[in-house]
This record gives C-alpha cells, structure tokens and sequence, in this order.
C-alpha cells in the first residue's frame, strides 16, 4: 500500500464530530464508545470494574487531513504530524432554566397552559458560582494521562467534571466525571428537573487541535463533546435515533440530499430490527415484536415477505406501514407505533405530541417501500457491517465516527431527555451536517428572568452559536432523577383497562423490564424441562426494582447508588433447542446486596396530586395480574404533571 501524500492536506477535521462520554462510577476503569454502527459485542463483565463500580464511556477523538476537493488524505497521528489538543468542558446547568416542555413546540406557546421556564436557582445573585468552569485544557503525545477538568466549583464546592488521555497513537479521550451528584444545602432531589441547590457532573464544551505537518500548520475544523448519564443497555438503538432526527433535519433544509432510491437494507430494516431488539429492555416490546411474537420482524419466514416487492406481499408491507403513528390521523391515540412517549407527554393528554413518531424522513422511506418502490436487496448471508473502524474504507471512516456517536442516543422523548434534547433539531446550531457552530466562551447571553417560546429562537439567542456547558444546559439537575422517572406505566388512576409496559419513555438507555441473570441461568439449564426454561425467558423483571420506599426516597437513590444497577449485555443463548434465540441481553453485574427485592417493584407508577384522597386501595384490589399494590410507587411525580391546563 502507498503512502498517502500528506503534502496534498489542507484542512484538518475533527471527528467525530459530535462525540459522546458517559458518566460512570468506576475510579479509573473505563471503556471507549462506539465507533461503528454496529460494534462488536462487548462481555457483559466489560461494563463494570473489579469493585462492581460502572466504568466510564470515553469518547475518542481522531484527526483526519483533507484535499483540496474535500476527499480524505489520512488519519493524522503522532506518527505523522504534530498535534496539540484543546478541550472545554462546562457545566452551567443551575444557572440556566427550569425545563418545563420543550420550548419550540406549538403547546409551549400558551403561556397560562405550560410553567414558566424561570431561572434555576433565582435566588442566587451571584450566578458564576453556580457555573462549573475549569476553563480550557490541552494536551498532546501518546498514551498520555493529561490534566483534570477539577478548578471548577459550585457555590464554594470543587467539582470534578473529567480528564484528559490520549491513546497510543495520539488520539484524544475524553472523560466525563463519576456521576457526583450533590445539594449544597443537604436536602433531597424532589423533583425529576429542577432540583435547586444541586449540581452534577455531566457537561459539554468545543474540542479541537493545532496541527503541523512538517512543520506547516493547518486550519483545523473543530468538533463538540457532551458528557451524559450511563447507557445502561449499550447494544440497544431507538427507533429513531439522535443520527436520524439530525439527518432529517438537514434533508428538509436541503443540506442533505434525500435518498434516491429506498434500500430496504439500509433504510428499512434498521426501523424493524430496533422495534425487535427492544424485546431486552420493556416487556410490551417483547411480547409484540420479540422472539416469537406475532410483530417478530426478523423471523425468517417473516422478514423475506417484508424484504420481497412483489405484489403477493403488499398488503404484508402495508399493515406495517399503516401501525405508524401519523399525529394528523392517530391523534393522541397510544395505540399507533412506536410505542414511545413524546415531547409533550403529560396525564391526562394534551396534545399529539403525547406519542413520539418516525422522523419525516424514516416515514417517506416506510411509505415507499409498502408501495413496493424499494430495492430488494437483503441478503441473510451478506457479511455483517465492520465492527471496528479499521475495518471501514478511509474514505468512509469519518462520516462513520460522526454517525456511531449519534446512533446511540436518542431523539425521543425530549422531557428533556437522556444525552441532549431538543435544541439540537435547530437547524441554527450548525454551521454545515454534524458540526456545532462555535460561541466564544464568556460572552453574555441575557434572556430575562423567563425563557419562552417566543424570545428563544431570537437571533443571536441560545438555538444559535454554542459555548461550554451550552448543550447540557437544558437537561435535568441532577441527570439521576430524570434517569429515575423515565419509566413505563404512567397512572393517575388505575383501572382495568391499562397496559402496565407501554408506552415507555427510553428503554434503549433506560430499560425498564429486563431478563434476569436469575433467570438466564435456568433457560441455560438442560436438566429442567423446555417448558419451565421456555417461561423464564418469558419472564421480564423491573429493572428499577432495588429503587426502595415512595418516589423522593427512589431519586435518593438514583442519585448514591446509580453505579449498582444492571447492564443489559449480551450472553449466549442455548445450544440445544430451536425455542431461544442465538444470543440473549441480560442484566448483568448488579451491586445491590440483600435479599432480592420484588421482581415487579416500580413496575408502575401512581401520580397523586400532594393533598389528594388516597382512594387507591379500592382499585388496588382490582387489579388484573401480574399486578400488585407492592409493584406500584406512588407520589406526586410532577414528570408528569407539565400543564396547568390543555393548551388552546
């Protein structure tokens, strides 16, 4: 192979990127994040280190030089050019505002329907004490351990946002904090969002590099890392991604063009596999569209009809489409899919946006392919996508770091949501696809004591050129007790006619029934007989059931012991009957001690307004299996609770 000619770069790029670290509990231990699309399978041990604690995600940065034409030349390292990492990582959660909804849709223009999104914190005068901003590190060579993002402080109180490394080869990791979560007044979260007095350690800020190739510097375009809270089911994608709303978004702007031809490879079959592969992390997923369930898209008998255009199998392809949720024909209906909460999720509802859809892209694509207007190309034997980056063609390796970032995160339901929210889908915070347009740290944006739908998308305002701690902003303070309420199984009054899985909020990231180690190791066991391994593997258990006593004491909780709960991680199915599937996620390396709690506890959970009539018992003892009033927590969850009355 010949040597690339670096003398043809001009242009240098970080990527990817967007990249994504995660919090972990873990001292020193931590793993990198995807760099593929589909990774290689990591072993459920991977995920926590020898003491139980969770490791970290790092997020890995490289370089790569450019033509003149935009074609790639190389990856740039230590090996050929010279480079100098910079990194920001800002927390300004407690000084920007509440979250209350999502501020650009059409519900948060009624200001007497949704809170007014005030100041957290507004008491504080001084509001640089409750920004967390150790200011700019850099670093350079290879397998460096680099400076700590620890000057940073929170009313008086140092905070440890991360650190700096690089790999053997020079390439920049970055790590986020260890999920130290605090109140500077000692009091307890009570809220999924707006905790005043309390702080985390995720963050995001700009990263980029001076860069010399024989000693001539090049012009290097710069990328963006967020620090978010675990994934706690690591193989799992949504069925729409952060990737697929940002691609969406740039397909409508015309930045993007939008497929010529549907690939039922690439464009439909990734929709079918996430709505099956959520079978590992919410019971309702699994009984409908997981092994053996009658939606189970990747049944082979199943997916070679969906995969064929002929006429004898429109209809097939139809019903599939038709289950779509389409706001303008299902309305507020849960029934459409996918099953997944939205935007304006609140009890009773309020609008469409209850629901979460397809993006406007997906939809097309889905639309095509039932009208048979899609290229058959499936083949059950193709080789499978590359698991590792020195896999993919040069050519192809950056615009692969920038999607398998985003791939892993999610675009539903932004309240506010899980790694990022809904700024993202602003068109204005990107200079080109992908690339976050850069606001020079320390310049003011004053917005008044309340943001609103109206003076958020002014000109120059916070959708539009982005500094450290930008992006994290808008998310729950702490992330814990947003992780801790994002459930299934919303009430505010329980009757006979509820499903107790669905719909869910984030599954994927945050599962909420999942096969236990327990109950793995009897599907394993070739002494029982099929029928008792058959309903172990049928058997789900919630996941948030080591989260004890009423709501306030589960966010407690969250917030001290997130580190213990399970990883849903891959393991091998048997060998000796066609009744399994070949591989399995189970949850893996729980570090909760005691007796085992409950398996349904926290399956669902009871709003109750403070002060209301505790008339639950009543219905409690209607209640249809596998139901009981231990599996239920009950509390004024105002998660759910985000409109003072149907906007108009």
């Amino acid at each position: 192979m010949t040597s690339p000619d670096l003398s043809a770069i001009v242009r240098a790029r970080v990527h990817p990127a967007i990249g994504i670290a995660r919090i972990g509990d873990s001292e020193n231990d931590y793993l990198i994040g995807p760099e593929t699309t589909e990774p290689e399978p990591r072993d459920a041990a991977d995920y926590k280190d020898a003491t139980g604690a969770l490791k970290r995600q790092a997020a890995r940065f490289r370089l790569y030089g450019y033509d003149v034409a935009g074609q790639v030349v190389a990856e740039l390292t230590m090996a050929n050019a010279e480079i100098d990492w910079q990194v920001e990582l800002v927390n300004s959660k407690a000084a920007w505002y509440e979250f209350q909804v999502a501020l650009d849709v059409p519900e948060a223009a009624d200001p007497d329907a949704a809170e007014p999104s005030c100041q957290r914190n507004r008491t504080v005068q001084d509001r640089a004490s409750l920004i967390i901003d150790p200011g700019p590190r850099s670093i350079t060579g290879r397998d460096t351990t680099g400076p700590a993002f620890d000057t940073g402080s929170f009313l008086g109180t140092p905070v440890y946002l991360g650190e700096l490394r690089t790999d053997e080869a020079g390439r920049l990791l970055v790590l986020g904090g260890r999920g130290v979560s605090a109140s500077a007044t000692g009091a307890l979260p009570v809220t999924f969002a707006n905790n005043d007095g309390w702080h985390d350690d995720t963050s995001d800020g700009p990263v980029t590099a001076t860069v010399r190739i024989d000693g001539v510097s090049i012009p290097v375009d710069g990328g963006w890392v967020a620090v978010a809270p675990p994934n706690y089911a690591p193989a799992l994608k949504s069925v729409r991604t952060m990737y697929d709303l940002l691609v969406d978004l740039y397909i409508q702007a015309g930045w993007l063009p939008a497929p010529f031809k549907v690939s039922f490879t690439r464009d439909v079959l990734p929709i079918l596999t996430r709505m099956c592969e959520l079978q590992w992390a919410n019971h309702g997923f699994a009984t409908a569209y997981g092994w053996g369930g009658r939606q189970h898209f990747l049944d082979p008998g199943y997916l070679a009809q969906l995969a064929n255009p002929a006429a004898e199998f429109a209809e097939t392809r139809q019903l599939v489409w038709n289950a779509c949720r389409n706001w303008a024909r299902d309305g507020e209906s849960p029934v459409p899919w996918p099953w997944l909460y939205g935007d304006t999720m609140s009890l009773p509802p309020v609008s469409v946006r209850q629901h979460s859809t397809l993006s406007a892209t997906q939809y097309a694509l889905l639309q095509r392919w039932a009208a048979g207007d899609f290229l058959a190309d499936y083949d059950p034997a193709a080789a499978p996508e590359p698991s590792r980056l020195d896999e993919v063609p040069l050519a192809e390796q950056p615009a692969t770091l920038d999607r398998a970032a985003l791939e892993f995160c999610l675009a539903d339901a932004f309240h506010p949501g899980c790694e990022l929210t809904w700024p993202m889908r602003h068109l204005t915070l990107y200079s080109e696809p992908f690339r976050i347009r850069r606001r020079e740290s320390g310049v003011p944006q004053p917005m008044g004591p309340l943001l609103t739908h109206q003076n958020v998308t002014m000109e120059g305002g916070p959708l539009y050129e982005q500094s450290a701690g930008d992006l994290t902003r808008w998310m729950a303070v702490p992330w814990q007790t947003d992780t801790a309420s994002c459930r299934s199984g919303y009430r505010t009054s329980l009757d006979l006619a509820f499903d107790p899985y669905l719909p869910t909020f984030w599954p994927a990231r945050v599962p909420n029934h999942v096969l236990t180690q327990a109950d793995y190791d009897l599907v394993l066991d070739t002494s029982l007989p099929l029928a008792d391994r058959r309903a172990a593997f049928e058997r789900r258990a919630a996941w948030l059931r080591f989260l004890p006593g009423d709501y306030e004491s589960q966010l407690a909780t969250m917030v001290s012991s997130f580190g213990k709960l399970g990883v849903v991680a891959a393991q091998p199915g048997p060998t000796d009957s066609p009744d399994f599937p070949a591989v399995l996620q189970v949850e893996s390396g729980v570090g909760f001690g005691g007796p085992p709690p409950p398996a349904h506890r926290n399956l669902l959970t009871l709003h109750r307004p403070a002060g209301a009539a505790e008339t639950e018992p009543a219905v409690l003892r209607a209640l249809p299996a596998p139901v009981a009033a231990e599996d239920i927590t009950v509390g004024d969850i105002d998660l759910v609770r985000r409109f003072r009355r149907r906007p108009r």
